[in-house]
Parts: C-alpha cells; structure tokens; sequence
C-alpha cells in the first residue's frame, strides 16, 4: 500500500496481533492521511455526519469503523485508487472482527475483555505486582489455583451446579493460557514485571504449585522480551505500597500510554498526562529500587531451591 502521496501502509504483522491492534493501526492511517492533506478533524468529522470527538475516537481506535464512513474519508483524502480503496476497506473490516476472547465473553467483564485487546496491541507492557504473579506469567497450576480460589462463593451458593462452575473455571484457565502467546509472537510486546518479593513467598497451590511458578519466572526471566525484577524486603517502603499496575505503551506515537488499575468488580483506565507522568515517575522509581534482573534471577532461584 504505497505509491500515493500521504499513503501509508499497516505492517503485516500487526493482523497477527487481533482486532485491536489493527484498529489502532487504521486509525492511525486515517490520521495520517487526513494531515497530509491539511484537513481539520472538524472538517472530517463534519464529512461523516459527525464531529470532531468521532474522528478522535475513530484515529485513536478507540471504536469500530463504519463502511460508509470509511469511504467518504477515503474520497475526501483524495485516495482514489479502487485497489488501495478495496485494500483500506477490507483491512477495515477485519478490525472489526470480534477478537480471539468473543468466545469467553460470557465469562468476562466488558472492561476486561477492554484490557485483553489492549494487552495484545501493546508494544510494551510495564507492571508493578505487589500480591501474585502477573497473568502473563502464571503457570496453568499457579492460575487454577487463584480461579479456584475466586469462585469458592460460587461454589458455596450453587452447589448442585458445581459441574458447571468447574467447566467455567476450566474455561477461565484457558483464556489466561491463550493471553501468554503474546509472549510467544515475533510481533509481540516487550513485558517487563516488578514484582515485590512478597510474590515469591505467597503460597498459592502448595509448595510445588508455588515452587514450579517461581522456577517458570526464572525461566521467562531469560527471553529477551521479557524483564523480571523483584523488589526486595530490604528495599524497604516503596512508592506502589498497598497497589498494583499495568501501564501499556503502544507503537502509534500519537496514542496515549494508558494505566490499568484492576479492583474487585471493575477497572480503571487512565490515560491524563499528570496520570501517566506520576505511575511513570513511580514505576521508573521501583526499577531502580528493585533488584537488578540478574541479582532478580539469582533471587528467585534461590527461593525456588528452598521450597
């Protein structure tokens, strides 16, 4: 998709990594194009029976894109060419398509089903655990462990349906499992975790549960997209005390770091600049705090070898 003055095109890999991802990619290319030709985000929102806070959401993939709109933004940009339309169009309409986890939508929140695409079209994925392991770390025991957990009330008040809370919670293990391939992608993100070291000593699953997880995250530990520091009891206090999470950078310079703040029955997304400048501040803070990631590796080897 080049030859055409402001065209730009959307790199292969980027379907390889979900809807999401290739949303962002669109309306990236929908910004780009509608700036090489001078045109006001008024002016386009105007064109498409909208306004300016559409043409936002729509350049920030923030939404779903509509044919009709698609093709009068591509006619007002001046992109005329029927086979780089039909490209545009069809890359489009994949962006729509429900992601891998539509099929778990019965099981997930909309605003973790939210977070699921975001994760998977991050460049980089930074995290600060203060309590368990983060999910794209966890071992499959490890994670039936705190789904088990998480669904001893259901359990309780449903007990002559307990079959069907077991297929559910077998069915939430295999979405944290599918969420790790990310980790396994050429296209993927760069996750890099700190992890108090409390993580460590908490014994969930049992000690062999636990020791095979620490074991995991020395191994993960060594993947040259993965970075895993852990912030040590005699680091003392420390800017996170009492909280966790996730800030998700992504390749589109234009599209704002978000902060995922994960609570019992919702989340939070946060995207303000002093927001994203404090959790920065404080999450570049904890780096520097925490163990190097080869004392980190040591570290938790040693905890392994204990248990």
């Amino acid at each position: 998709m080049v030859g055409q003055p402001g065209w730009v095109g959307v790199e292969p890999s980027v379907a390889d990594r979900g809807p999401t991802a290739l949303r962002i990619a669109v309306g990236g290319q929908l910004r780009k194009l509608r700036e090489a030709c001078g045109i006001t985000p008024q002016v386009a929102g105007e064109h498409i029976r909208g306004s300016y806070a559409k043409i936002s959401r729509l350049e920030l993939g923030r939404t779903g894109f509509k044919e009709r709109d698609i093709v009068d933004l591509l006619t007002l940009y001046g992109v005329t060419d029927p086979e780089k339309r039909a490209t545009f169009l069809d890359l489009a309409r994949k962006a729509n398509e429900p992601g891998w986890w539509h099929r778990y939508n019965d099981l997930l929140p909309q605003w973790f089903e939210t977070y699921i695409g975001l994760e998977g079209a991050a460049r980089t994925i930074r995290t600060f655990e203060g309590q368990l392991v983060p999910g794209l770390l966890q071992t499959e025991d490890y994670a039936t462990a705190l789904v088990a957990v998480g669904h001893e009330n259901a359990q309780a008040a449903q007990g002559s349906q307990r079959s069907h809370i077991d297929v559910d919670s077998a069915r939430r293990v295999e979405l944290r499992t599918k969420r790790q391939r990310i980790l396994d992608s050429e296209s993927g993100p760069m996750l890099w975790a700190v992890l108090d070291e409390a993580v460590l000593h908490r014994p969930v699953g049992g000690t062999r549960v636990q020791r095979e997880q620490i074991e995991h995250l020395v191994e993960m530990s060594t993947r040259p997209s993965v970075t895993i520091q852990v912030l040590s009891y005699r680091s003392g206090a420390h800017a996170a005390a009492g909280s966790s999470f996730t800030m998700l950078r992504f390749a589109e310079r234009e599209l704002p770091d978000i902060v995922y703040l994960e609570q019992l029955t919702t989340a939070l997304y946060l995207d303000r600049r002093e927001d994203l400048h404090f959790y920065r501040e404080v999450m570049d803070r904890l780096a520097v705090q925490a163990e190097t990631p080869e004392e980190s590796r040591a570290l938790m080897s040693a905890e392994a070898a204990r248990l």
